[in-house]
């Protein structure tokens, strides 16, 4: 089963038409589909063709309840904060971002970001996929060396070690694949990462 993750389109129409072309069983929008909530039904007449594969989290840009409505009219599944297994692999969710200077639609405190992934302790094997990335690691990092994820994330992943984990948020580190202790990390963009989850439990 093959999964594709993509994030931060920011209403790029071109880009979203070209993830829709790849085929996949599972496709997993990890926020920021668009830019303060504006133009979500111009991507879902997009995303629609995969509509009963199709599992969408709000990143910074959008709200919950923005993510909630869409999802209903257009047949989607809201991933945020909640799991779905797969193939024998939970797909875990959590969409916004800790703080931001921006005042964004879609923002968690860290001890919020804490508290919505102690739902997924202990799912074995675990895809986890946020829209922010852990503080401190290859995935967050931007010009000048300053650092903007989550330091709640990277607990999570320090502690519970799912196989693998997805993020985006920081459009810097686009296509970015690390290890972040032992899990195997991605940003991955609005270019997309496809996994295949046999792999994970072969």
């Amino acid at each position: 089963m093959k999964l594709l993750v993509f994030s931060d389109l920011h209403n790029d129409k071109q880009a979203l038409q070209k993830l829709m072309a790849i085929e996949a069983d599972v496709y997993v929008c990890a926020g920021d589909l668009v830019s303060w909530a504006r133009g979500l039904d111009g991507m879902g007449e997009i995303l629609k063709r995969r509509a009963e594969r199709m599992y969408v989290l709000p990143g910074n840009h959008e709200s919950e309840a923005d993510i909630a409505a869409f999802c209903e009219r257009f047949g989607f599944t809201a991933l945020h904060g909640k799991s779905v297994l797969l193939e024998g692999v939970h797909i875990a969710g959590l969409g916004y971002s800790n703080r931001t200077p921006f005042d964004t639609p879609g923002e968690y405190t860290e001890a919020q970001l804490a508290e919505r992934l102690t739902g997924f302790a202990g799912l074995e094997p675990m895809v986890l996929i946020c829209h922010c990335p852990p503080k401190d690691t290859p995935l967050d990092g931007v010009e000048g060396g300053a650092h903007y994820g989550s330091a709640a994330v990277r607990e999570f992943l320090e502690r519970y070690e799912p196989v693998r984990f997805f993020s985006g948020h920081i459009h810097e580190t686009e296509g970015v694949d690390c290890m972040i202790g032992h899990t195997r990390g991605v940003n991955a963009g609005k270019k997309g990462y496809l996994v295949d989850l046999a792999v994970l439990t072969a």
